[in-house]
């Protein structure tokens, strides 16, 4: 399928025809396997029973990101692409649109979001082409180009009967930390939002409160439990409790409900915090969790018995021993990269040989 022609893609053209080549072929390997006489498996599936591998293939992309691992990044993207060839062709099959559309749409999209460059190859400087700007004006342009795409589309049929909504354009599958931050970013062009960070410390603390008091509800409301809840309770649990709801109860679940929201509404504000700092949520706790999972593994190894062995004064220590570890290897990683850059740099400055 070849490209449409963009002036001043000459260059790019001419490299790009391996590319094509392939890509076309991978195309015609997915149409055959769901096409008559191929493979079972591929033609039994459907929009729906594709979208958890799209995520799963979607986090191993993430994950070899993260190892920096290029080998398992090039075959993870690879998988990546099957996934839109797959929901491709089965979109093709029903008469939607094909691979060919998927590909011309973001053709297109790219270069009507980039007239900064592509503006520009059309136009030279001093012929009527675009200025030279910087990325946070690119961002400025891209925005507006996309609220103006928006604009002439067919509105969805909760808009078209009066129900549209500033947040529409946030996705209810996102993950949670990623939509919060982008349902805070919509409010804020909406002029609804915390003025400060320290707004949000506020908050924090607010919430921080609310939810002290939701758990203490639920520990006083159990503390009131009436006869029928403490006897539920030792029929679940074999063995009698005095003063205890049981964890079935409409009393019970009410106050767990209670906490929920608390803990949910906690979240959302520490997401925003995230975005007021110019750090993405979704992507520190990850960070975090890659953190927690090094460390631990490195307790594991530094002591000589199970953990769950162990006193909780031992395992603080054992943490403690960890974190140092990690955090004096990070040292020895940046010396030595200093030292190699001193030494780049001393080699650069000696004359060249005659």
């Amino acid at each position: 399928m070849p490209l449409r022609y963009i002036r001043g893609m000459d260059s790019e053209r001419s490299a790009s025809t391996e590319a094509e080549q392939l890509f076309g072929q991978a195309a015609a390997i997915m149409a055959r396997l769901r096409g008559p006489g191929g493979c079972p498996w591929d033609r039994e599936q459907s929009f729906a029973s594709i979208q958890p591998y799209t995520l799963e293939e979607t986090y191993e992309v993430f994950d070899a990101i993260d190892r920096g691992h290029w080998s398992d990044l090039c075959e993870e993207l690879g998988d990546l692409l099957l996934q839109v060839l797959f929901y491709a062709q089965m979109a093709s099959e029903a008469g939607y649109f094909g691979i060919a559309d998927v590909v011309a749409g973001l053709n297109d999209k790219l270069v009507r979001r980039h007239p900064h460059v592509f503006a520009a190859a059309a136009h030279p400087p001093g012929k009527g082409g675009a200025t030279a700007i910087d990325s946070a004006q690119v961002l400025r342009n891209w925005e507006a180009i996309k609220r103006e795409e928006k604009a002439n589309r067919p509105a969805p049929e909760a808009q078209q009967e009066g129900h549209s909504s500033a947040l529409d354009g946030v996705l209810r599958s996102l993950p949670a930390l990623t939509e919060a931050r982008k349902l805070g970013s919509r409010a804020h062009r909406s002029g609804f939002d915390w003025p400060n960070v320290q707004g949000l410390f506020d908050k924090l603390h607010e919430e921080t409160t609310e939810l002290l008091e939701a758990i203490e509800e639920k520990r006083a409301g159990s503390a009131r439990a009436t006869e029928p809840e403490r006897e539920a309770a030792a029929a679940l649990t074999g063995r009698p409790r005095a003063g205890a709801a049981s964890s079935g109860s409409p009393r019970s679940e009410a106050f767990t409900a209670a906490i929920a929201d608390e803990v949910g509404d906690l979240l959302f504000t520490a997401a925003n915090l995230a975005r007021h700092l110019d750090v993405d949520p979704e992507f520190a706790l990850r960070e975090t969790n890659a953190r927690f999972r090094r460390r631990f593994a490195a307790m594991e190894h530094l002591s000589a018995a199970p953990l769950e062995t162990l006193p909780a004064a031992e395992l603080e220590t054992l943490w403690a021993r960890a974190k140092q570890q990690e955090r004096d290897g990070a040292a020895e990683q940046s010396k030595g990269a200093e030292q190699n850059g001193a030494e780049r740099k001393r080699r650069s400055a000696l004359p060249l040989a005659p």
